[in-house]
């Protein structure tokens, strides 16, 4: 029997984007663990006057699962998101687009002096987790009154 299968060649462009996102991301990183992750979590981070934070998109994820600690000023992120099983395993699959990766995930986040190691938050809702790190006392500007 002769099989035909239906030729995307865009296809392989997601896989592709990952791949050059992996090999330039150790490369510049140079994280020893890098080689154990399988997808890294995107992140945004915003800096206030009196707080960092930090919103990792986690989706798939039970944030009370999810590993937050920090040592000697580097905040780290690291857990695993597991792979969605459908009710459909007996069938045969007949195509398969991944995008979402899963496995572990690992993030390092080195913290400025500035940063109050010890009140550190974090909070998890509808896929992200938000760590909330305010600054020290001594760190937030204030007014200085000149006499004359």
């Amino acid at each position: 029997m002769n099989d035909v299968a239906k030729y995307e060649p865009w296809s392989v462009m997601p896989r592709l984007q990952e791949e050059i996102n992996r090999l330039f991301g150790n490369a510049i990183g140079n994280d020893s663990s890098a080689a154990t992750v399988a997808w890294v979590p995107a992140v945004d981070i915003h800096e206030y006057p009196e707080r960092f934070e930090l919103y990792v998109d986690l989706p798939g994820v039970d944030t009370t699962k999810v590993d937050l600690t920090l040592e000697d000023g580097v905040l780290t992120i690291s857990g695993e998101r597991l792979p969605e099983s459908s009710g459909n395993d007996r069938q045969e699959l007949q195509y398969r687009r991944t995008e979402r990766g899963h496995g572990r995930f690992y993030r390092r986040f080195v913290l400025p002096d500035t940063a109050d190691d010890d009140n550190v938050k974090a909070t998890g809702r509808n896929g992200v987790l938000t760590v909330t790190i305010p600054k020290q006392a001594r760190a937030l500007p204030r007014r200085i009154t000149i006499s004359g």
